[in-house]
């Protein structure tokens, strides 16, 4: 009986010290995706980022239709030039075909760092404002729950509304 007593006591204490430590293991989740959209600074950022590559591609356009000005130009005049004439203006086409190229490339790696110049300080205040609503409201994880970032359920707490009026908006 004794014995009775104390596996019961055992098995108590294992139940009520299990429950303690699920309480404090309080999750929530918040969808970042949305809440980086709903940022002002967000807009402005992508309205700089969408008007930079405007200006990028006008000029590749502008680079392409010059080029193909001069493929057409040397091609109806090709049959009056010499042949050495010809082979010059080819290597003349290749070239300016490739510094497109190189143009493109050049623009694509700018864009992606003005991206990364300006997303990393708005990803870092959301991260922060998450950080802080998260501590306030005892929480010890935030699953994000982005569409694709592998959360199937997410049943508990929304942080996106806190984290929204703890940014201002």
């Amino acid at each position: 009986m004794k014995h009775l007593k104390g596996i019961v006591v055992a098995v108590v204490l294992f139940v009520g010290a299990t429950s303690f430590v699920n309480a404090q293991n309080k999750m929530a989740h918040i969808n970042v995706t949305e809440l980086m959209s709903a940022m002002p600074e967000m807009k402005s950022a992508e309205a700089e980022l969408k008007k930079l590559e405007q200006t990028y591609g006008a000029d590749i356009q502008s680079s392409m239709t010059s080029l193909q000005g001069k493929f057409k130009q040397y091609e109806s005049e090709a049959p009056s030039k010499s042949d050495e004439e010809n082979q010059k203006r080819t290597v003349e086409l290749q070239e300016a075909q490739k510094n497109i190229q190189s143009a493109q490339q050049k623009a694509s790696q700018e864009l992606q760092t003005k991206q990364v110049a300006l997303l990393g300080p708005i990803s870092d205040k959301a991260k922060a404002a998450i950080e802080k609503v998260a501590a306030a409201q005892g929480v010890n994880y935030v699953l994000d729950s982005s569409q694709g970032s592998g959360v199937i359920v997410a049943k508990g707490t929304d942080l996106l509304p806190l984290v929204k009026k703890e940014l201002g908006f």
